[in-house]
């Protein structure tokens, strides 16, 4: 093993290329310390040794492949003072709004307000259409599975008799039949799951209608592969990430959507709720660290401007968020709850997910090219860091804009269908909706990018080594081979 005993006067300056932890603590080959002398004496006259040497001479051994080295006392301090205050007004917020239940209602049976059970087809038969009355096939209010044509209509044509029975519920047991026109675009196999509708003032003949197919089982493999998928390549961060997404799912069906229903206000709400999904995830993946909190306050900004902006020109526009079925049913039921304020709730917890993964890149990023090159100041460290921020904007902003079209393409086609001009689609307030929560969303999005790498770099690159670590800052290292050591940053 080659060893330096004397430093060189003006040691070359690392480029930001070469990996960061490569000669760090002064690590030789086969793991032991490599020695070199300072040109002055640390405390009580003893020589200090390579870098990670502390003031009485002891070794440092922070290899790279551990977690980044802390900020400094001061910088945690600045930070702690902000977030510490947002975090209990979030759980005071959470005590305050807490829901004692979503509030009972009387179904309507329409849509999704309707008695459902589960169901099994016990058996296919075929029959002529113009034999059996397929219009009197489903109760009021429910579709049924075969339609309305007329006896005269189906002549000749061949449709299907299944007989179902109910698996769930007071009825269990019970037997229906249901016809299933040949045009129909959901046919009915003996042995498949079904779910069926339930209306208790209808006629007993029609009280049971089949509504859909039961898809628990291929959805719950499917969640499963994916389980297997996180924790297999994310290992112990993919499985603390599955822990995050199974709370975020319980504060929105526990808290969010019942607050809603009971009456506070949805934006009130949607800011609290996203508040502690933030907190919650963000921290539970990444670690309680000043890099995660510099990802907090990107994203906390980032939604901030998110929710002004959504704010005006929701407002201005005059949406006021009841654009189909499903919300007219809900201001049916609670005319309560304010449409348009539901409306930029969305956009918030919608935008939240998106923002956690830009702001947690932007820092990490910044982070890495620190270690790279410690020399780097603020403003280097902005450039650098914003040139990855701009690829990860124009792949970001696309990703989102698809994913609104493919939701939305089924109306884009009947307006295609419609021959309607582009003003005219975009003014409807059923586009402009989908208009305006894409691109709030993706200036929220796009701002978060220089806002969290500004952070970031301010912080970073204003931290000092802890004033017992100071004391040996004259300390240069000599170059050492095969070292796994990590430099400190200054």
């Amino acid at each position: 093993m080659q060893q330096y005993p004397h430093q060189p006067s003006d040691p070359p300056r690392r480029d930001a290329a070469e990996p960061a932890d490569g000669h760090g603590d002064g690590i030789g080959e086969g793991g032991h310390p490599t020695h070199v002398h300072d040109r002055g004496a640390g405390e009580g006259g003893h020589l200090t040794h390579a870098r990670g040497s502390d003031g009485g001479g002891h070794h440092g051994h922070a290899h790279g492949h551990g977690p980044a080295a802390p900020v400094s006392r001061h910088l945690r301090k600045v930070i702690a003072a902000i977030l510490v205050p947002f975090t209990v007004a979030v759980v005071v917020g959470l005590v305050v709004l807490w829901p004692d239940g979503a509030p009972s209602h009387t179904r309507t049976g329409v849509g999704f307000d309707r008695q459902t059970q589960q169901a099994t087809v016990t058996r296919v038969s075929e029959v002529d259409c113009a034999s059996v009355n397929a219009s009197g096939a489903a109760p009021p209010g429910a579709p049924a599975t075969g339609g309305g044509a007329s006896a005269e209509k189906g002549a000749g044509r061949t449709c299907v008799k299944a007989t179902v029975r109910v698996d769930t519920g007071g009825d269990k047991g019970r037997t229906f039949t249901e016809i299933v026109q040949p045009d129909q675009t959901r046919q009915l196999h003996q042995g498949e799951k079904v779910v069926v509708a339930y209306e208790p003032s209808a006629p007993r003949n029609l009280q049971y209608s089949v509504t859909d197919v039961n898809r628990g089982f291929p959805m719950a493999l499917l969640a499963g592969i994916f389980a297997v998928a996180v924790v297999v390549v994310g290992r112990l961060r993919g499985v603390m990430a599955l822990v995050a997404l199974a709370v975020s799912f319980l504060v929105l069906t526990l808290f969010i959507l019942p607050a809603i229903l009971q009456g506070s206000d949805p934006l009130v709400v949607a800011v609290v709720g996203a508040s502690a999904i933030m907190l919650i995830a963000l921290y539970m993946c990444h670690g309680l660290s000043a890099r995660t909190s510099v990802a907090v306050l990107g994203t906390l900004v980032s939604l901030a401007l998110i929710g002004l902006l959504g704010s005006i020109f929701i407002g201005w526009s005059a949406l006021t968020g009841n654009t189909d079925d499903d919300t007219g049913l809900i201001h049916g039921l609670y005319p309560s709850i304010d449409m348009s304020g539901l409306l930029l709730a969305g956009v918030i917890i919608g935008s939240l997910g998106v923002l956690d993964d830009v702001t947690v890149t932007q820092t990490s990023a910044v982070w890495e090219l620190h270690e790279a090159n410690p020399a780097m100041g603020r403003r280097g460290l902005y450039r650098a860091a914003i040139r990855i921020g701009r690829d990860h904007i124009a792949s970001v902003v696309n990703t989102l804009v698809l994913a609104y079209a493919g939701a939305a393409l089924p109306l884009l086609l009947l307006f295609s269908i419609a021959r309607s001009s582009v003003g005219t689609v975009a003014n409807s307030e059923l586009v402009a909706t989908e208009i305006v929560r894409t691109l709030v969303g993706s200036i929220g999005l796009v701002a978060s990018v220089p806002v969290t790498t500004l952070l970031a770099a301010l912080v970073v690159s204003a931290d000092r080594p802890e004033p017992a670590a100071a004391a040996t800052a004259g300390a240069r290292p000599g170059p050492t081979r095969g070292g796994r050591g990590r430099r400190r940053k200054r």
